[in-house]
């Protein structure tokens, strides 16, 4: 059996690898379980989450990633090692040709251990892909044309913000503000305001449910339960969609403001062309409710959300060799 192309998306949250003709085969958290007392990593992405807070003191979690950069190198490497292997199944003979998708914020240095870890890990052939350009790919553009097309991709623990054209980006802009910034923002608006913890989870179901970044008319509500701060019991509150809604408004502003930012750095030709085409936005934080009517208030500019949005950095990245072998790249 010949090993397929494959994309990987190293994301501050999660970890996606796309495999050619099979689409997207592993979406797991990046986060490893490591055993303190026996200085070994007990276990990997999902199982690992599982484990968080479950498990004796010797086990702590250990996100290599932290806002779009790389904190610990040697987990970085093991993990990729682990997915790529579990990616490709014991029957490849043949090494496969593997692009990698970093966060726009990191270092020369830092994209050179990538890249190194994933010849680790078992690659024949590695390319380290800019983010906007596969989540252009992956929102189904034609990156292969002049033309001017605006990306807003929220991942994780980066948005990056960027005009690509011609298969590469030609104004960029990132902020360590995403998905993560949302829940921390909702963790601490409920702990201040009605006097509760919650955990990341709960506070990312909260964002999922009735998180919003715009105004509504009808307002949604949850039933929210965590640990009471002062007495330390459980405790049940009634939170609003316009409460979530004021408690990421920093957050989402400051996204806003980047893509306005952006979009006066655009040379003329190619801001006609977003003006024409719209602003696309990509990325799992591209998902809560109310962004593009934001994001479309203050640039008066259609934006819309790309289907799937947090499998197309992967897919984007995965298609990417392709595509650049057609540009004659």
């Amino acid at each position: 059996m010949a090993a397929s192309d494959m994309g990987i998306d190293l994301g501050t949250t999660n970890i996606l690898v796309y495999v050619k003709g099979k689409g997207i085969v592993i979406k797991e958290p990046s986060v490893v379980a490591y055993d303190k007392d026996n200085d070994r990593i007990k276990a990997y992405g999902e199982e690992a989450r599982q484990m968080i807070g479950r498990t004796p003191g010797n086990m702590v979690a250990i996100r290599p990633l932290r806002q779009g950069g790389i904190s610990d190198y040697t987990v970085t490497e093991k993990l990729l090692k682990h997915f790529i292997q579990k990616a490709m199944g014991r029957k490849a003979f043949r090494k496969p040709r593997i692009s990698v998708c970093v966060p726009s914020g990191i270092t020369e240095i830092e994209r050179k251990a990538v890249e190194e870890a994933t010849y680790q890990a078992g690659a024949r052939d590695v390319v380290i892909v800019d983010g906007p350009v596969a989540s252009a790919i992956g929102a189904g553009i034609d990156i292969t044309k002049p033309c001017g097309n605006l990306i807003v991709d929220i991942g994780g623990g980066t948005t990056d913000v960027a005009v690509v054209s011609l298969g590469g980006t030609v104004v960029s802009q990132f902020i360590k503000i995403a998905g993560e910034t949302f829940d921390e923002a909702i963790t601490r608006y409920v702990r201040k305001n009605h006097s509760l913890f919650v955990d990341e989870k709960t506070a990312e179901d909260i964002k999922i449910k009735i998180g919003t970044a715009f105004k509504h008319p009808s307002v949604e509500t949850m039933e929210v339960t965590g640990r009471n701060v002062i007495t330390g019991l459980p405790k049940t509150i009634t939170l609003s969609s316009e409460e979530v809604r004021l408690s990421i408004k920093d957050a989402t502003t400051q996204i806003v403001e980047t893509v306005h930012s952006v979009l006066e750095k655009t040379p003329p030709e190619l801001a006609a062309d977003i003006a024409d085409r719209g602003i696309v936005m990509t990325g799992g934080g591209a998902l809560l409710g109310g962004l593009e009517e934001l994001i479309e208030g203050r640039t008066g500019i259609n934006t819309m959300t790309a289907e799937d949005p947090a499998f197309a950095v992967a897919v984007g990245t995965g298609r990417y060799q392709e595509l650049m072998e057609q540009l004659g790249k």
